[in-house]
């Protein structure tokens, strides 16, 4: 079982940024970043492979949000400007042992942390 602790967040105004942290009690194979607002799926915003990088992001966040991780292959960041209303979301850290263009496939979650962009 691995355990994800995230920081970060809370309230930002539109245009500003934002950094979120994850740390994990054990390397894997990935890890990415997901977003979830009432009502919706979860969505993949951004996701690494610890071990060969190459970073993918969803097209609504590609640009303006930039995930990176540590050389203990157990933190990653998501870095995160020019915020709009529409990213307001509960953000999830996941990680997980299978990875692709399509990103990380997530197996362990974090407990989730809150971004309010107001307008």
């Amino acid at each position: 079982q691995v355990q994800l602790v995230e920081s970060g967040g809370g309230s930002v105004q539109s245009g500003g940024s934002a950094r979120l942290s994850c740390t994990a009690s054990h390397v894997t194979v990935c890890m990415a970043w997901f977003r979830q607002t009432p009502g919706k799926g979860r969505e993949e915003v951004a996701a690494i492979d610890l071990h060969y990088g190459g970073p993918v992001y969803s097209d609504s966040v590609k640009g303006r949000f930039t995930i990176s991780q540590d050389n203990t292959k157990k933190t990653i960041y998501l870095e995160m400007s020019s915020l709009k209303p529409e990213d307001t979301a509960t953000y999830y850290c996941a990680a997980g042992s299978s990875y692709s263009q399509n990103g990380c496939q997530a197996q362990f979650w974090g407990q989730g942390t809150q971004v309010t962009v107001s307008s």
